[in-house]
């Protein structure tokens, strides 16, 4: 993190493009964009920027506010509320002077720009900032092709522009990632578009592993394991007799929202007893936990596997089981407080989608909801290298 010498330093430097101060302790929607425009580094310095609270902008002198823990918490929470994506990284931290407090906020290049804040791709021109243009954003996009690592975002060599649906990425995907007076001004080619958004690859004419995830007509030609097969059995085990069985396949967007309404209507409630007088509804498996766990288990997958994702209800228990064990940072003894993503632009499609609510909150969710329904909490087997096993008790065992 900066020191306070150099924090001075910045501070007084007017016409920097690594820094913006502000004496506003609550105009989240600037800060954000602040953060968004510093992870996009227009200028291509590789350095992080700094968003400084408590300090005025006209002379870079200290205002004399007072941070509180509540406002380190509400800086934090821009980086994983899903409202910017790709997901930034930032450090939050309180620096005191004789002056008063600074809040400061520092915010690393991303390698996967451009970075969006609510649709729109903000950057640092100078001292100020801006909505990038078309020829800002094909910059940034270049650099993420060149910067890019992750497997959802390489070239997926043979989907080309007569595999895609391309209706599912005009009328569904880009109104829910773009800003509606975007779209409005863009008269770019559609791939351009989609190049833009981590969906197509310019330089090998064909769609990226997320792009044919996403919005092939059937990805299964080049994923054979991108499917959720549910399975339920007569018993406890898999040589069990089986009671139904479906699977469920196809882009990315049609099968999330078929699991979706699946999922309503497979656990009815039930009234049971809880006094004398009062009934409360209660269902085996609460329907939310099972949601959270199962966009969990597509989300963090690995798509180079042919397993599918799979859903397994048992007599007394639900088996939620993906290809691909902890990923990155994540660790036996980090999880599931540390959070990596092995597919950085599904799980960003995921949540400008609606089916994940914000970063990193999945499990605590599930068990906030298994809680609420009088189940016991999910146990997790991230032992395995190659599989990760999430196992729900019904309500009440």
């Amino acid at each position: 993190m900066i020191s306070e010498q150099e924090l001075r330093g910045f501070l007084g430097d007017l016409e920097s493009d690594r820094v913006e101060r502000t004496t506003s302790t609550s105009d989240t929607g600037k800060f954000c964009e602040a953060i968004c425009a510093f992870a996009n580094d227009m200028p291509g310095s590789g350095q992080p920027g700094y968003l400084i609270i408590g300090a005025r902008d006209k002379d870079g002198g200290i205002q004399g506010i007072t941070v509180t823990d509540q406002l380190l918490q509400q800086l934090s929470g821009c980086a994983d509320s899903g409202q910017i994506v790709p997901l930034p990284s930032i450090t939050v931290e309180k620096k005191s002077f004789p002056e008063g407090d600074l809040a400061v906020v520092e915010v690393r290049p991303s390698d996967m720009p451009p970075v969006r804040y609510r649709g729109r791709v903000w950057i640092r021109l100078g001292p100020r900032k801006a909505i990038a243009n078309e020829h800002e954003e094909r910059i940034l996009t270049e650099r993420r092709a060149y910067n890019v690592r992750t497997f959802d975002l390489r070239p997926c060599r043979g989907c080309t522009r007569e595999d895609l649906v391309l209706e599912l990425y005009q009328l569904t995907y880009r109104t829910a990632a773009i800003a509606p007076e975007l779209i409005a001004a863009n008269d770019r080619d559609m791939f351009l578009q989609m190049a833009s958004l981590g969906f197509w690859d310019t330089g090998c004419d064909c769609a990226t592993n997320a792009g044919a995830i996403l919005f092939a007509e059937d990805p299964l030609t080049w994923f054979p394991g991108a499917a959720v097969q549910y399975v339920r059995y007569d018993g406890d085990t898999l040589d069990s007799d089986v009671l139904d069985e479906r699977r469920f396949h196809g882009d990315l967007i049609t099968m999330l929202r078929e699991l979706d309404s699946f999922l309503k209507t497979l656990f009815p409630s039930r009234p049971e007893a809880v006094s004398a007088l009062r009934e409360q509804q209660r269902t085996p498996y609460p329907p939310p936990a099972v949601r959270e766990l199962l966009m969990n288990a597509v989300m963090h997958r690995d798509y180079e596997s042919n397993a599918p994702v799979r859903l397994y209800w048992f007599r007394d228990h639900i088996e939620i089981q993906n290809a691909g064990g902890l990923y990155g940072a994540v660790t036996p003894e980090t999880f599931p407080n540390q959070n990596d993503y092995r597919n950085p632009k599904i799980a960003e499609a995921m949540k400008t989608l609606g089916y994940v609510n914000t970063f990193g909150r999945g499990i605590a969710r599930a068990q906030r909801f298994l809680q609420e329904n009088g189940n016991p909490p999910a146990t997790f087997d991230v032992n395995h290298p190659t599989q990760f096993l999430a196992t729900i008790s019904e309500a009440g065992s």
